[in-house]
């Protein structure tokens, strides 16, 4: 029966660390729950034999937490807490029932800070890539109000919200780039295996090749014997327009050009314009001063154009003026729709509401567009495909079919 090694704290808080034999964990657990004791850590001694070989953090991609480990860690904080557990507790608790050894080792370390005094959210501002400025700030929010739970629970709802707008768009995305993929794999293979045959057929049968053919011969040739030269276009294009989009210049065009792009923009203004609402609302809901909350926002709108459009909003707000004000005039970004609730919202000192009432609008069009995009991108690709393949057909027949006609005749 193997020996672990645990650290529980008794009625009054007092630290106490020991061993107990145990056939599992959860045994050992309930030992101590047994005794009075609340379990904080329980671990199987290392010995210079079984020590666990640990990857660095930035190889061992598994270990990090995403935003669904995040979710669920916020709803079960929310649980405890609400169950009158104190915080220090609370994540000891959920640190043991953390799956990723990320956000267990993140767990670890705020746990030991709150108990050192340091509020939670300091503690967690310390984790930036688990807990962002958003959660940050909430949670302080939900501090000074002496409501955390209930804002943990927000937190929770939106980023629920958060991921089901990303999955709606991976889902309208892994399709048609599914379908591009093989279509580019079957063209590749008709270039370099097929149309080189039928190239070596029609030169040795000699006579003037229609210019399709030399076309398509040419980039046949080109594939087998420069395709090193292709790779490197391709990455290059890749690097450099991340790197173009890198700068401020170049997120500014980059970011435009796709907000006017057919479908797409539609998608992207609407998802962009769903996630301002959730995030806008639920910092106002939360008790974060309009001034803040427009930063934290503009920070998570993912496009500069939308960003732009909120700095120019928290400057008016700081000049005295409303929201609407600016969103008024930049109707290309916010169409009319969002400003007047907004205004409406502004009006009535109820800009929180307005705000979930613009997001619960705008998540349904999202629904729509996704498969508006998913209906506009289907006959597109099938269209490709064919016109590709009929190019190559037409390519290696057309000449066959002159020979023919010549020898016939």
């Amino acid at each position: 029966m193997p020996t672990y090694a645990y650290k529980a704290r008794d009625r009054s808080g007092k630290l106490v660390e020991a061993v107990m034999e145990a056939a599992t964990q959860r045994d050992v657990a309930a030992n101590l729950r047994e005794k009075g004791l609340i379990p904080t850590e329980i671990t199987l001694p290392k010995t210079g034999l079984q020590g666990d070989i640990k990857l660095p953090a930035w190889l061992d991609f598994g270990s990090q937490p995403n935003l669904r480990d995040v979710t669920v860690f916020s709803r079960q904080f929310a649980t405890v807490i609400n169950a009158g557990l104190p915080v220090v507790q609370s994540l000891a608790i959920l640190q043991r029932q953390a799956e990723k050894e990320g956000l267990k080792d993140a767990l670890k370390k705020i746990r030991e800070e709150v108990e050192t005094g340091l509020p939670l959210s300091e503690a967690l501002a310390k984790h930036p890539k688990i807990f962002n400025r958003l959660y940050v700030y909430l949670v302080r929010a939900g501090e000074a109000s002496g409501n955390l739970d209930g804002i943990l629970e927000r937190i929770a709802a939106y980023q629920e919200k958060q991921a089901a707008l990303r999955g709606k768009l991976k889902s309208a995305l892994t399709y048609p780039v599914v379908v591009l993929v093989i279509a580019l794999a079957v063209t590749f293979f008709l270039l370099t295996g097929i149309v080189p045959q039928f190239a070596g057929i029609l030169t040795q049968l000699g006579g003037e090749l229609p210019l399709i053919t030399r076309i398509l011969m040419a980039i046949s040739t080109f594939l087998l014997t420069k395709w090193w030269l292709l790779i490197i276009m391709v990455v290059g294009a890749v690097v450099g327009t991340g790197l173009y989009y890198r700068t401020n210049a170049g997120r500014h065009v980059i970011d435009a050009l796709l907000l006017r792009l057919p479908v797409v923009g539609n998608l992207i203004q609407k998802t962009a314009i769903a996630s301002f609402s959730n995030t806008f609302g639920l910092l106002l809901k939360s008790g974060v001063n309009i001034i803040e909350a427009i930063e934290i926002t503009k920070g998570t709108a993912g496009n500069v154009i939308v960003e732009d459009v909120l700095d120019e909003a928290k400057g008016a707000v700081q000049r005295g003026e409303q929201i609407s004000v600016t969103l008024i005039n930049r109707p290309k970004v916010f169409p009319p729709l969002v400003s007047s609730m907004i205004s409406i919202g502004e009006e009535t000192g109820a800009v929180d509401s307005m705000m979930e009432k613009i997001a619960s609008f705008y998540e349904r069009e999202v629904n729509e567009a996704v498969e508006s995009l998913t209906a506009a991108l289907e006959p597109l690709l099938i269209v490709f495909l064919g016109g590709v393949v009929g190019f190559i057909v037409a390519g290696m027949f057309l000449p066959m079919f002159a020979i023919i006609g010549q020898l016939s005749g």
